[in-house]
């Protein structure tokens, strides 16, 4: 049967975190099986045949694949951090590209100003 195989590789993904169709990092359940297959969400049921050997592997695997609690508040802390530097990159940028347009326009100003010299020789 083509389709069984097509979850039996799709939960392989998963376990390598190397999914073709679902975020990295996607917990591991039968859903996402479902979903990295090709399929629909909820086409793995105890009730249809041959999928009890895959069920019981995907739970297996949901198990040995939780991360501990510290792992993954640091992580988060990590990530907030991050986007708390790039918030703060991005708007020094536009303040930087602000100055420089007044920049700009004072230095226009002076220019036309300038250009209004009436040449004396003729």
């Amino acid at each position: 049967m083509k389709s069984i195989n097509d979850y039996w590789d799709a939960l392989n993904r998963l376990k390598k975190n190397t999914p073709k169709r679902v975020p990295i990092g996607s917990k591991i359940n039968k859903d996402t099986v479902s979903l990295e297959a090709g399929r629909k969400r909820g086409s793995i049921k105890k009730s249809r045949n041959g999928f009890s050997d895959l069920i019981s592997e995907i739970e297996k695997a949901s198990n040995a694949c939780t991360r501990p609690k510290s792992d993954l508040a640091l992580t988060i802390k990590r990530i907030k951090s991050e986007k708390h530097d790039y918030r703060e990159k991005y708007h020094q940028s536009l303040n930087r590209e602000i100055m420089l347009l007044n920049r700009i326009a004072e230095l226009e100003k002076k220019l036309n100003k300038l250009s209004n010299v009436v040449s004396i020789r003729k």
